[in-house]
């Protein structure tokens, strides 16, 4: 059985939540990078109920090329606090479970659409995966909800010599207590697929 951490909220709901669009400029620091997970805080005992996340248009499967696939990623607060150190990242990539498996996030290319420059922006790291920080909001109050357009693809120099369990999605992260220490926790909003020949 695969592990996701997909999260969701009815259409219905999110409908009636307040909007907050991701736009730059923003900093691309990580402030959070020092401060332990909450996982990790609570020996797997802290769970994280407050951000819930669903991603709308991610297909079961695409043609590997220079087609871009367009989807949506929403985040919503569901709880009662305000999420501060709030964060945005989005990711491609695919889960590696054996020796001689390979990722296939630096075969392909992941960008988000920049609201206030009108422009897609590319998201590549340092090690040449596909990802990165995403500009956003600081803090996400109660019942409010951030929405990201992102788009990808996987180049056709992906060997096929094995099946990729991927993903692609946005990350909100944020600075929470656990029994008076503060510690990171997130919530996503990703789809999985399976990359083909076209």
């Amino acid at each position: 059985m695969k592990l996701r951490r997909i999260l969701s909220v009815s259409a219905a709901t999110a409908a009636l939540l307040p909007v907050v669009v991701a736009a730059a400029p923003a900093s691309q620091a990580a402030p959070a990078a020092e401060i332990p997970t909450c996982y990790d805080v609570s020996n797997g005992q802290y769970h994280n109920n407050a951000l819930v996340g669903r991603s709308f248009g991610i297909p079961e499967s695409i043609t590997l090329g220079t087609h871009w696939t367009t989807y949506t990623a929403t985040l919503t607060n569901s709880s009662a606090k305000e999420l501060k150190s709030f964060e945005l990242s989005a990711q491609l990539g695919s889960y590696v479970y054996n020796e001689g498996e390979r990722d296939l996030s630096p075969y392909g290319d992941l960008q988000y659409w920049d609201t206030s420059q009108r422009a897609w922006k590319t998201l590549r790291q340092a090690d040449g995966k596909a990802g990165g920080t995403v500009p956003g909001p600081k803090t996400l109050k109660p019942r409010e909800s951030v929405h990201v357009q992102l788009r990808f693809r996987v180049g056709e120099d992906l060997p096929l010599d094995h099946n990729y369990d991927a993903f692609t999605g946005l990350t909100g992260t944020f600075i929470d207590r656990y029994r008076d220490t503060d510690c990171t926790s997130d919530g996503v909003a990703e789809g999985a697929f399976y990359p083909r020949k076209g």
